[in-house]
């Protein structure tokens, strides 16, 4: 065998290996790598590291185990597993055919061809969908951001309205005490013919009026505690976590929203994945603009001639007895289907609508939250500085004068009733307001992205 023909079959054997897959080509390692950005600093991780222990393991808990934030984790996966195939060029085109009836030509018969191609989309096509997928998995990291501050947010109301309701058990159950000692006060002083029959009988209702308190009080828990296992994917009927209602935060200064606002914009997520996805509309536009342009074929085709064996072949060889074919090919796509095209400029830019709407969607529902809960943190704190001074300590000290007025004789069971039932109103009412107080600076805090002590601006001191 010559030189000639080793080369010739040699060449042969690397375009029919292409074909047959011994030896792909690998267009993700002719193309440079493109690192994604790096992400924010979550906003959920700056909130949980503000929490009490026990808060903070809850929320932990939820996080780690809630299904609709591993299903958005898995989609962010999926998302962030696109750029490196739309980055690579196509996968080339390699064919090899063998002929069972020999063509002849005049060099000889042709006995086997292969080829190999390789479209190159227009310049430009690559990048911009490379920009696109990372832009669409910058929006589904943003999206699963947004789930876990949404998340750390509901928890924490959760677990105020849960302590709220431990807190408001003990006092009933204190009161019912308090009304078990008075109703048997009440009932001697009744047998010893000094006190009236209608004040045991309204003692007794208003225990069983603390027995009913206490039912509605487990009912509550119970929907709560049901919700709260929803969160982290436990069964229903589990033990709710022992977590006790914190004392009230301070009052807060005053609050400047035009500086809360631009932090809110600045940390929340929703605002980060709403501004992705614009972009990645518009890169989507540019691209649809792109396949106005045709694709580039590349393409090589080599034929395996053997040598003419007929009897004037073997008599008088021609020039080039044998010799092999290599052809090279060019060609183009012919993107006639204007139609088509054009629904794809339209498509993108109704897209790119859309997702500025969801952007000032977002921003709007920040100004609403920021909005409520400015105007409302100072009225709660007002309302939980009036329970915890004004009111309890007069409420206290109606209290002790109706018990010392009915040890003197000179009150009856039904006055210390009335000032029970006052204390009552006041020792709950003040758990409500300081569990509000606290429900409120959590979505302060969520809807902010951040906690509010943790922020320069907002605060005028």
């Amino acid at each position: 065998m010559t030189l000639a023909e080793s080369s010739r079959l040699a060449v042969f054997a690397v375009l029919a290996g292409a074909s047959l897959g011994l030896g792909p080509l690998s267009a993700q390692e002719a193309l440079p790598a493109t690192s994604s950005p790096e992400p924010s600093p979550p906003a959920a991780d700056r909130l949980i590291a503000s929490l009490e222990p026990a808060h903070a393991a809850l929320v932990f808990e939820v996080l780690e185990r809630n299904p609709d934030l591993a299903r958005l984790r898995a989609l962010a996966s999926a998302s962030a597993a696109r750029t490196p195939q739309v980055r690579a060029l196509p996968d080339p085109m390699a064919s090899l055919t063998a002929f069972a009836l020999t063509p002849e030509t005049r060099v000889g018969p042709q006995e086997a061809a292969a080829a190999i191609s390789q479209r190159f989309p227009w310049f430009g096509k690559l990048a911009l969908k490379e920009r696109q997928a990372l832009l669409d998995a910058e929006a589904a990291r943003a999206a699963v951001e947004a789930k876990r501050l949404a998340l750390v947010t509901e928890t924490r109301r959760l677990a105020y309205e849960l302590a709220f309701l431990s807190a408001q058990e003990e006092i009933l159950r204190e009161d019912r005490d308090t009304l078990i000692h008075y109703e048997e006060l009440a009932r001697a002083r009744y047998a010893s013919g000094v006190g009236l029959e209608q004040a045991v009988i309204k003692l007794q209702a208003e225990i069983t009026r603390d027995d009913n308190r206490l039912l509605d009080l487990a009912n509550r828990r119970a929907a709560l505690v049901s919700a709260l296992d929803a969160l982290r994917d436990r069964p229903s009927g589990g033990v709710p976590p022992g977590i006790a209602l914190p004392a009230a935060p301070p009052p807060l200064p005053t609050l400047d929203l035009a500086a809360l606002r631009a932090a809110a914009v600045e940390n929340r997520p929703e605002v980060a994945r709403a501004r992705a996805m614009i972009a990645a509309a518009g890169v989507g536009g540019e691209l649809a603009q792109k396949e106005f342009r045709p694709d580039l074929t590349v393409g090589l085709g080599y034929t395996l001639v053997g040598k003419r064996q007929d009897a004037p072949g073997r008599a008088m060889p021609p020039p080039g007895n044998g010799d092999d074919i290599l052809g090279v090919t060019l060609g183009v796509n012919l993107p006639v289907w204007r139609e088509r095209l054009e629904s794809g400029v339209v498509e993108a830019t109704a897209r790119e609508t859309a997702a500025e709407e969801e952007l000032r969607s977002t921003v709007a529902g920040i100004d609403q939250g920021l909005g409520e809960l400015a105007a409302r943190l100072p009225l709660l704190d007002e309302q939980l500085a009036l329970f915890t001074g004004l009111l309890s300590t007069q409420a206290e000290e109606s209290l002790r004068s109706a018990e010392a007025a009915y040890a003197a004789g000179s009150a009856g069971a039904l006055d210390l009733l009335d000032a029970e039932r006052v204390l009552l109103e006041v020792r709950v009412g003040t758990a409500r307001v300081r569990a509000d107080s606290l429900i409120a600076r959590a979505r302060l805090d969520g809807a902010l992205g951040a906690p509010l002590a943790s922020l320069s601006v907002g605060v005028d001191r």
